[in-house]
């Protein structure tokens, strides 16, 4: 006995896509574009992060026993 085939009720139209995004998924790669382009521009206001001296410390522990 053959199965019976459901068809759509609407057939999609092509080149008719509906698709909507939520607003941040716009507005944050936007918004991480300005940013790194300003820095870029003006990269005064970019500043180094300072190292705490015990962490600083620790690395050059290790470092120094991973060179025996």
């Amino acid at each position: 006995m053959p199965a019976r085939t459901h068809t759509r009720p609407h057939p999609a139209t092509p080149g008719s896509a509906d698709i909507r995004l939520p607003w941040w998924a716009l507005a944050l790669p936007v918004l991480a574009f300005v940013s790194l382009l300003l820095l870029i521009l003006n990269p005064a206001d970019a500043h180094a992060a300072t190292g705490d001296p015990a962490v600083t410390h620790l690395f050059e522990h290790v470092r120094h026993l991973v060179s025996r």
